[in-house]
């Protein structure tokens, strides 16, 4: 092997506790994950030869091998997503085929199949839960990757997984690309009334630093967010509007230079192929396998539910909407007129808010209310290796002081990264063979970043998806399941994963926590209270709307995924405009193309899952009622949460977990009241 492709001199393959990413170079890509690959095929081999087959000489060391690969992938992925660059992509590309290549055939190994068999037939009785569940588990993932299949079948689902990995990353390359691509350079001032002094700062500076005179405007979503909710200028929110709906699409100010269209057919295609060559009917169906709800008829019910309780509601809000514009609304009016008249309804504004919600003011209190909840302490960390000047490293403590986590934060918006927020396992817990590795979580926002003196400054909608993705961190960092595959988010039904984040979310409207998030950033004051019961009172403010925003997102994924028909290809434009006639109520135009640039469902984990943040949302609102109706931190409820949510990951049965908790089955009464829409 190369030099640099050893442990000593690859700093991926190094066996140090925190990534090397001051160190790492997309030059160390390829030959680590290489290596590292052909090792395990080696080991694996050595597995499937032992006889006879036991939990201990053939499920805990493939546990190992999977910790050992995520371990050293992860921050690949993370800085392919953080800090993306031609090289670094090119590297990152060039393994997905290696990889995809290697889980399959490690899930397609009947060799492996059989011997976990044999031990859930021979060993069972004498295993525990945990190690039941882990055996289960991996039964159905086998069945799932088509272990059954003949040689034929099972090469050729193995070519499809390959090429869906490529398409997947190819998909969320040209969002991005087209994200880059883009810019606005504005010479009035005048076009520019409404938006706030930290955008118009930042794009100051951004045509200083090209040599432009007045302000460059980038794509970034704080930007986007910014123009669209405040510029009072028509044709520049359109143009922002535009640019953001057709990105990497057919249509708008970058058409057909980085075109999603053909990658959306072939994906659709290939997963319907993948599922048919496992004899389920539809994608749909397969991916509901390893979910909580059981059939698409289940799912289509329960969205189309939701609509019936929503949308007399949200035309209701629509029309109130246009009678306060005076006038008809384009899609590129319908954010800023509803923030007008929140304003007017509620004196309080998100821009507003930003004065006080300073990032380290929000950081405290988002950290004292884990604290209070869970028992646990958070500190920063210093002398981390980090990929980027704004990353922050911090340890989660014991109330004693022993370490059980870490995370590190990446908050701000920058070219080259990818937008959105999300949380990712960086490396996930670990007990085997009496050694226990604790798990470390990566959180990323899109939030604007500090200018000059001044912090970076919040909106109140920036603070909830902190919460948000902090939620799915607990989730992540508390488990106290040993075997990586259970532990965390992982082995969670997809749509149960969203209710510790969507739980969070609830504290971040409470008043006793507003005052601990909240001091203005010139005189340290909190929200006052008269505000902060205005901004409590907007979480129902065009609830409606927003129900069936999410609503048609899910419902076309859905139909999307169960309803593919090779002769007809993916109909996706046909089958979004019948959601849209049955769910919508905010008129779109025709060239917007946002399934070109939906990554949740085209580059992420959420196809045919999509409803899976409407699902957890009825589960997190059931979940924090159960705490309202004991003391928002009531400490017995808080203990049961942790225990039956937080700490047991996929180690137990997502609803069988709920019930536990909640002594009974999740009620969807609860999250109607949240919103104010009538059953």
């Amino acid at each position: 092997m190369p030099a640099d492709n050893t442990p000593d001199s690859n700093p991926l393959l190094s066996d140090t506790p925190l990534p090397r990413f001051d160190a790492i170079r997309p030059e160390h890509v390829e030959g680590a994950i290489t290596r590292l690959i052909a090792e395990q095929r080696a080991r694996v081999a050595q597995i499937e030869g032992l006889a006879p087959p036991s939990f201990a000489t053939v499920v805990e060391p493939l546990e190992e091998l999977h910790h050992r690969l995520g371990k050293v992938w992860s921050p690949v992925g993370h800085l392919n997503a953080v800090m993306n660059s031609e090289p670094l992509r090119a590297a990152y590309n060039a393994c997905l085929p290696l990889l995809s290549e290697y889980h399959t055939d490690l899930a397609q190994s009947e060799r492996l199949y059989r011997a976990y068999a044999q031990i859930a037939e021979h060993e069972g009785p004498q295993l525990d839960a945990v190690q039941r569940q882990v055996i289960e588990h991996a039964l159905r993932d086998f069945r799932l990757a088509g272990v059954a299949l003949d040689s034929g079948r099972k090469a050729r689902f193995k070519a499809v997984m390959m090429e869906l990995s490529r398409l997947s990353a190819k998909f969320e390359e040209q969002v991005l690309d087209a994200t880059n691509a883009w810019s606005h350079h504005v010479t009035d001032r005048g076009a520019l009334a409404g938006i706030n002094e930290g955008i118009l700062e930042q794009a100051e500076r951004r045509a200083r630093e090209q040599e432009r005179s007045g302000w460059l405007f980038g794509l970034d979503q704080p930007t986007y967010v910014a123009v669209v909710t405040d510029a009072e200028s028509p044709a520049l929110r359109r143009a922002f509007y535009e640019a953001w709906s057709t990105r990497a699409s057919d249509r708008g100010p970058s058409a057909g230079r980085f075109d999603n269209t053909q990658v959306m057919e072939d994906i659709l295609r290939l997963r319907h192929e993948a599922a048919r060559l496992l004899d389920f009917p539809s994608f749909a169906e397969y991916a509901l396998a390893n979910r909580m709800a059981r059939s698409v008829p289940e799912v289509t019910e329960f969205l189309r539910a939701l609509v019936r309780a929503a949308k007399p509601a949200g035309e209701a809000e629509l029309a109130e909407l246009t009678r306060f514009a005076g006038r008809s609304l384009d899609s590129w009016d319908i954010t800023y007129y509803s923030e007008r008249l929140q304003q007017s309804r509620y004196a309080v504004s998100q821009e507003e808010l930003r004065e006080y919600l300073p990032l380290p003011r929000v950081l405290d209190g988002l950290f004292e209310v884990a604290e209070k909840l869970f028992d646990v302490r958070i500190r920063e960390r210093s002398g981390v290796s980090l990929w980027h000047p704004d990353a922050r490293y911090f340890e989660v403590q014991t109330s004693g002081g022993e370490a059980i986590a870490s995370f590190y934060l990446d908050a701000y918006a920058r070219p080259h990264k990818r937008s959105g927020a999300w949380m990712d396992d960086c490396i996930g817990r670990k007990t085997l063979g009496g050694r226990t590795v604790l798990p470390v979580a990566y959180l990323v926002c899109n939030s604007l970043p500090p200018s000059g003196d001044r912090p970076a400054l919040l909106t109140h909608d920036d603070v909830v998806t902190l919460f948000h993705e902090f939620g799915h961190g607990l989730h992540h960092m508390l488990t106290r399941v040993g075997y990586p595959s259970l532990a965390g988010i992982n082995g969670v039904a997809w749509d149960a994963v969203e209710l510790p984040s969507q739980f969070m979310e609830n504290y971040a409207w409470q008043s006793e926590v507003l005052n601990r998030i909240s001091a203005h950033v010139r005189t340290g004051e909190p929200i006052p209270a008269d505000k902060q019961r205005q901004l409590i009172a907007t979480r129902s403010f065009q609830a409606g709307l927003a129900t069936l925003r999410q609503v048609e997102f899910a419902l076309f994924d859905m139909r999307l995924h169960a309803e593919y028909d090779p002769a007809r290809g993916g109909r996706v434009y046909e089958i979004l405009r019948e959601v849209r006639r049955d769910v919508a109520v905010v008129p779109i135009p025709d060239w917007n193309r946002y399934p070109h640039n939906f990554g949740h469902i085209f580059a992420g984990g959420y196809a045919a899952g999509y409803y899976s943040y409407k699902w957890a949302e009825v589960l997190a609102a059931d979940a924090f009622t159960a705490f309202l109706e004991q003391g928002s931190f009531d400490h017995a409820t808080a203990r049961r949460f942790l225990d039956n949510i937080l700490a047991r990951g996929g180690s137990r049965d997502a609803l069988e977990a709920f019930v536990e908790f909640r002594g009974r089955k999740p009620d969807v009464t609860a999250l109607l009241r949240l919103y104010g829409i009538a059953a």
